[in-house]
């Protein structure tokens, strides 16, 4: 998906039409790529998918090789007969793909009445009737629209420049009431938006810090612990042999004391280290890292956490406030995003959807009272408190009436003893508050870290589900033609003609401004936002109109309409830089300059993908092969174009 902090500088003068690098690539989708040792079978379906996608150039060329294999057919002719006409008129058609295409239903075989078969007369019928500008319509046209689906949608969409006179009215009226109601069809308006967002990476959440316990401590706390024991058993040892009942009853009564305090000292100490840790970590006073390099992956992120935590204020919470309190959360949440997907290669388009998701969580939390509920859940109940208090209490007013008496009865064994018990119970206590703390804490943290990972996998599988109906890139590119259709028409109307009026027009794509652009493994760039220009060549001169279309809603914008002699046309060429950049550039007599960036500097490749073959898809998927062949006439003979392409399709007519 499109950065929405990525820039980009691009310059071109006048009207010029630039957009922007950012995209996604699909590399799991394969329906452009030939498995290897391809049959001639698996060509035609590449083939097809090419044609049906809007790529023209290659379909016709493996068809073609499928044909030659063996692999033929009703449906292989049909949709070999619309490969040679698509995208193209009778004028660019070489005539070896002339000869193919009166050939075509022998070379494949055509027998029986099924659908395709019917297509493909119905075909051979429409281009019959182009060469006879006087023949009775009705007959074609009421076999054509007793034609079912696909082959009828195909031929209206594939024909359309191939066709002349009455009969291209005829079909053109045929195809604009296809395009109105399709233009939107299938949810266009709610799945659009899915094509361009790439396959989601999966969640993955920060492994919790392992138990900081060196041997050191270990060593300790089963030292001291040995030692303590050892002293303690000896002074019991010694009020036991004078049989000191109340003391050693005391005696006794402080080891559960102690037992009781060190139980709740311990928990009391866990609560208030691990809300002091988390009150550190959320901090919204705490500074933040500097930025990162700009470009980089750590960047990337953290301006995503900015622009989501300033997109997802809470109610009722002004912006400011809100930013300064998740300030620490804001950090905490990007460095441990930051450090799971770093070393892995990801792009940060694949895991916008968790930051989003992860920033979602803490604002629902802010709205329903619970984002410091820590601190209530690890605040130490009194109870607690209350009970190491008075276990404390109770260990020492045991422990110093059993030691008063044993130091009576030996005052140097009990007195050793006693300060070794000391000594160690001190080293002890705080080398096993160590381990036990540590443990704690990596426990809490595994299971926080289960609770978050549940949550995030569960987000995870509703954003798949979401995604479930992206559309497919052949739907992409029957849109865009529908969109090109309703343009065009609209063009006609303005300027009140008809399409027998028209005596070519060409259609050129690009990406535009600020757009979002994804492709599936070696097909054509998809933009959500398109600059499309539009060459209307008439008796009087050239037509041309230029929109940008937002692809989502099917609705084009900034019309800039333009009109001028042939004569006035100087120069018309495309520019190929070593990187496969193509910029479409005409140039006016009066000075003026009309530049397209068709093909954008920075193309992301799978590491399987070549780039010249992601370049000519989308060159094919363009039309700029069509482009470049009327208006580069133009600019070589002028006015007179008119005259040598009326002879042009005289011959072209009775040569078919």
């Amino acid at each position: 998906m499109t950065d929405p902090y990525a820039t980009t500088a691009n310059y071109a003068a006048d009207s010029a039409f630039v957009g922007v690098q950012a995209a996604t690539v699909h590399g799991g989708v394969h329906i452009y790529s030939l498995p290897a040792n391809a049959s001639p079978a698996d060509k035609f379906d590449l083939g097809a998918r090419l044609l049906d996608g809007g790529i023209p150039g290659k379909a016709r060329q493996l068809i073609g090789d499928a044909i030659m294999a063996g692999h033929r057919g009703n449906k292989v002719c049909f949709y070999w007969q619309l490969a040679l006409v698509s995208g193209r008129t009778r004028q660019e058609m070489p005539d070896e793909d002339l000869a193919w295409l009166r050939q075509a239903p022998a070379i494949c075989h055509v027998t029986g009445g099924d659908a395709w078969a019917d297509g493909v007369k119905t075909v051979c019928r429409l281009l019959e009737a182009a060469r006879q500008p006087d023949a009775d319509l009705r007959p074609l046209l009421k076999d054509f629209d007793g034609l079912g689906d696909p082959q009828r949608a195909m031929i209206l969409r594939h024909l359309e420049l191939f066709l002349e006179g009455r009969l291209k009215d005829q079909m053109w009226r045929r195809a604009m009431t296809g395009a109105r109601e399709n233009q939107m069809a299938g949810d266009r308006a709610y799945r659009v938006w899915k094509f361009f967002e790439p396959k989601p990476a999966r969640p993955r959440t920060r492994e919790p810090r392992p138990p900081d316990i060196p041997a050191g401590t270990w060593v300790k706390a089963v030292t001291a612990t040995a030692v303590f024991a050892v002293t303690v058993i000896h002074i019991g040892y010694v009020l036991a042999r004078e049989l000191e009942g109340f003391a050693l009853l005391a005696y006794l009564v402080s080891a559960a004391g102690g037992y009781g305090a060190a139980r709740g000292g311990l928990e009391w100490r866990y609560r208030a280290e691990r809300r002091r840790a988390k009150d550190e970590e959320y901090a919204p006073t705490r500074a933040r890292k500097a930025s990162a390099p700009s470009g980089g992956f750590a960047n990337k992120v953290d301006q995503r956490f900015v622009y989501y935590f300033a997109k997802y204020v809470p109610r009722n919470t002004s912006r400011s406030a809100w930013l300064a309190e998740t300030a620490g959360i804001h950090k905490s949440l990007r460095d441990e995003i930051v450090d799971v997907y770093r070393e892995q290669r990801t792009g940060v388009e694949k895991i916008n959807w968790l930051i989003r998701h992860r920033v979602g969580d803490v604002r629902k939390r802010w709205e329903n009272g619970t984002l410091w509920n820590y601190r209530q859940e690890l605040a130490t109940p009194m109870a607690t408190k209350a009970l190491t208090i008075l276990s404390l209490a109770v260990l020492a007013l045991g422990a110093t009436r059993a030691l008063e008496r044993a130091v009576r009865i030996a005052p140097a064994s009990a007195g050793r003893s006693a300060a070794f018990a000391l000594v160690a119970g001190v080293i002890g206590t705080l080398a096993w508050q160590h381990i036990v703390l540590e443990r704690r804490r990596h426990a809490a943290d595994v299971a926080e870290r289960a609770r978050t990972q549940q949550d995030c996998e569960a987000a995870y599988q509703r954003w798949l589900e979401k995604l479930a109906d992206a559309p497919s890139d052949q739907e992409m590119a029957a849109w865009l033609d529908c969109d090109r259709k309703v343009l065009l028409d609209e063009a006609l109307r303005h300027y009140g003609l008809t399409m027998s009026d028209i005596i070519a027009y060409a259609f050129l794509e690009a990406p535009g401004s600020r757009t979002k652009r994804a492709r599936v493994r070696n097909g054509p760039w998809r933009y959500s936002r398109y600059q499309l220009l539009l060459f209307l060549l008439t008796t009087d001169g050239v037509r041309q109109l230029s929109v940008e279309l937002d692809f989502e809603q099917g609705t084009f914008h900034g019309w800039n309409r333009t009109n001028y002699r042939y004569e006035a046309v100087a120069a018309v060429r495309v520019h190929q830089a070593d990187n496969e950049e193509r910029t479409f550039e005409l140039a006016l007599v009066n000075g003026e300059q009309i530049q397209v960036e068709v093909m954008t500097s920075e193309m992301e490749l799978e590491l399987d993908e070549a780039l010249s073959v992601v370049a000519e898809a989308t060159l094919d998927a363009s039309g700029i092969h069509h482009t470049l062949h009327v208006m580069e006439g133009i600019a070589a003979e002028g006015r007179r174009w008119i005259v040598q392409e009326r002879r042009r399709k005289s011959e072209q007519r009775s040569s078919l």
